[in-house]
């Protein structure tokens, strides 16, 4: 009996144990289920408001939200952080196909492209509303690759905003790719992802696109950031709400959608609230410079949804900048009515807002011929606002550039991104008579680029495997970097590539330091200057010959250029049969008039160690636009080369 009595005793803790370890993995699982409240948490102005929230998507890794603190132009609204839904990946760099640039507008997918079930992602937030509440109100912004080419159509990308009030019951705010809100195109959302241009100017149909800018050519918009709720959802003090987020594929499963969503708060009562953003484009592309048309966009948007009304005096002024004139007759207005006084040189407008309203206004101007270079051209407006319901507007919001955020709070309300001035600056500049690439700002280990005053001149490709062809900080003549090469037959041809038709210049002559050393066995390489045809210039032969000398390095460098004829004409160094031993030398090649080229060479500490004159060159050195490396040797031990001071003396056009 005792022994009965203790068996029994064991079985007990035995199944005691086993239900307390059962329940305490099941707790485990359950806490490892992601219920997005890091979503919730970066949305809400309060995180008390939060009682409980889950999350579904249709990835199974949870890609499709993400909290961020900023992307690209896109800032939070409250906080330091804000949330991203999407029917792709959300917060990613270009939303295309693997996020490839240039890449697939189709963007990503999770179940099928075409078929069910549709990606989608859902957000729930159970909410307490405080005492004396009666409003929900948060900042939304919705991007899509739908816009401009699927607008209108079943391919219809969805966002669902779903308020359950015990009180009130279910109120829902539905903004998809056919509301008719897109406000901004790729030009104006920098750095989110959706700011994509199709390669062939044509956004129509499925594109390959990819960050250049090209008007037109914009694959993919925004609404503007603003703020729902009010009357659109109305709730009760004290009660416990659903809110859901829910963010659909409509018609495929392609094309990218995504929202923001930010500051979510409770209020009172119903207001209106004004936010004023200014942007600027050169319609003439490229560089801003002299003479260049601007064109002016000011988006008055009330985020609230009470009416804004038209008082008396001006809701929007802006003086034309300095270093500018108003091109008559461009300002235009989406509703209201806006003039241009010229005594003055301000913009005026006058009209209402209705409440989750956008109100766009343009004008354009020219940049002066007499600003100089650097100057800077400054913008802001002001708008005029009701903030308290009474009649007439109590209220100022200046214009904001939404693409920086210059750190000064100029209107004192706390924060210092919702008011930076719009700012260009001018680059007017005599043609250079010359151009050096020194290496000194290039990165080792890839290829290099320089630029004159924004305008790309000079690149080299990268040479992945085999040969070296790259900038190096491990030997160099007078600056911190030079250029390093190491040229095979069994490898890819390398180039330099040059592109002066920006700078309206072209070449008088060619120069660069060089350094080398003798190597063990045969080898050479080649460079051939090439005109936009692929018609040779010149071409040079670096060829290390064997001198049966201090083996096993007896092989040392000869210089030559090619002749009209074909053959070969050595460049001499002061050396011993004019080879080029362990030194840093200067290469120069000059135009020299009527088809004639001056080909020199100069050592450090000697100067000028060679000269000679070409007749008859093959095609005009101002023409270069690109330099060939190439070898005939595939030699074990290949010998490198330091290339630095890279100088093009020019001619203007």
């Amino acid at each position: 009996m005792k022994n009965l009595k203790l068996k029994l005793l064991t079985y007990f803790i035995i199944i005691f144990i086993l239900s307390t370890s059962s329940q305490h993995f099941i707790n485990q699982v359950k806490a490892d289920v992601y219920n997005g409240e890091d979503l919730a948490l970066a949305i809400l102005t309060n995180p008390s408001f939060l009682i409980d929230c889950s999350y579904e998507n249709t990835d199974n890794q949870n890609k499709q939200g993400i909290v961020l603190s900023s992307l690209g132009s896109i800032q939070p609204t409250h906080g330091t952080t804000f949330a991203m839904l999407s029917t792709g990946i959300a917060g990613c760099q270009i939303a295309t196909t693997g996020e490839e640039n240039p890449g697939d507008e189709r963007g990503t997918w999770f179940k099928s492209e075409y078929g069910y079930p549709r990606d989608e992602v859902t957000l729930t937030m159970e909410l307490q509303v405080p005492n004396f509440y009666h409003y929900i109100f948060y900042d939304i912004q919705f991007f899509s690759t739908e816009y401009p080419e699927y607008v209108g159509t079943k391919f219809n990308d969805k966002l669902t905003v779903s308020v359950d009030s015990p009180s009130q019951g279910i109120s829902n705010y539905i903004f998809d790719v056919n509301s008719g809100y897109f406000v901004m195109d790729a030009n104006d959302i920098g750095g989110s992802g959706f700011d994509i241009f199709s390669q062939d100017g044509n956004p129509s149909d499925v594109d390959i696109v990819d960050r250049n800018i090209r008007n037109p050519g914009a694959d993919g918009g925004a609404s503007d950031l603003i703020q729902i709720g009010g009357f659109y959802h109305p709730i009760s003090p004290n009660e416990i709400i659903t809110v859901t987020f829910n963010l659909i594929d409509s018609g495929d499963n392609l094309f990218d959608s995504t929202v923001f969503i930010d500051n979510l708060l409770f209020a009172g009562y119903a207001t209106n609230n004004i936010i004023a953003r200014n942007s600027v484009e050169d319609l003439n592309g490229g560089d801003v410079e002299i003479g260049d048309i601007l064109e002016y966009s000011i988006l008055l948007t009330n985020t609230g949804i009470a009416l804004q009304n038209d008082y008396n005096g001006s809701e929007f002024e802006n003086h034309i900048s300095i270093n500018t004139t108003f091109i008559n007759g461009s300002e235009r207005a989406s509703s209201g009515n806006i003039i241009y006084d010229q005594v003055d040189k301000n913009i005026s407008w006058n009209g209402e807002i209705p409440g989750e309203t956008t109100v766009v206004l343009k004008y354009n101007v020219s940049i002066n011929q007499n600003v100089s270079n650097d100057a800077l051209i400054i913008n802001q407006g002001i708008a005029y606002w009701d903030s308290d319901g009474f009649v007439g507007n109590d209220a100022r919001e200046y214009t904001d550039d939404p693409n920086i955020d210059d750190g000064i709070d100029l209107d004192d309300d706390g924060m210092t991104l919702d008011d930076d001035p719009t700012i260009l600056r001018v680059i007017c500049y005599e043609d250079p008579s010359f151009l050096l690439e020194d290496f000194s700002d290039d990165i080792p280990g890839v290829n290099v680029s320089d630029i004159y005053f924004g305008r790309k001149w000079f690149d080299t490709n990268n040479a992945l495997f085999g040969n070296i062809f790259e900038a190096s900080e491990n030997y160099k003549y007078l600056t911190p970097n030079s250029f390093k090469t190491k040229i095979r037959l069994n490898d890819k041809s390398q180039y330099w590539n040059y592109s002066l038709s920006e700078l309206n210049d072209s070449i008088k002559s060619w120069e660069i330091w060089f350094r080398c050393s003798n190597t063990s066995e045969d080898s050479n390489f080649f460079l051939t200057f090439k005109n936009i045809y692929g018609e040779k210039i010149i071409k040079l032969k670096f060829e290390y010959i064997q001198t049966f000398v201090d083996n096993p390095n007896d092989w040392a460098l000869k210089l030559s250029f090619q002749r009209p004829n074909g053959l070969w004409s050595i460049l001499y160094s002061d050396y011993y049969n004019g080879y080029l031993y362990d030194a840093w030398y200067k290469l120069k090649v000059q135009d020299y008039g009527e088809n004639r080229i001056i080909y020199s060479l100069n050592r450090t500490s000697v100067g000028e160690i060679c000269n000679k004159i070409e007749d008859n060159l093959g095609e005009p050195l101002k023409e270069l636009t690109n330099i060939e490396w190439t070898s005939t040797k595939d030699s074990v031990v290949c010998p490198i080369f330091f290339w630095d001071e890279h100088k093009l003396e020019l001619i203007n056009n």
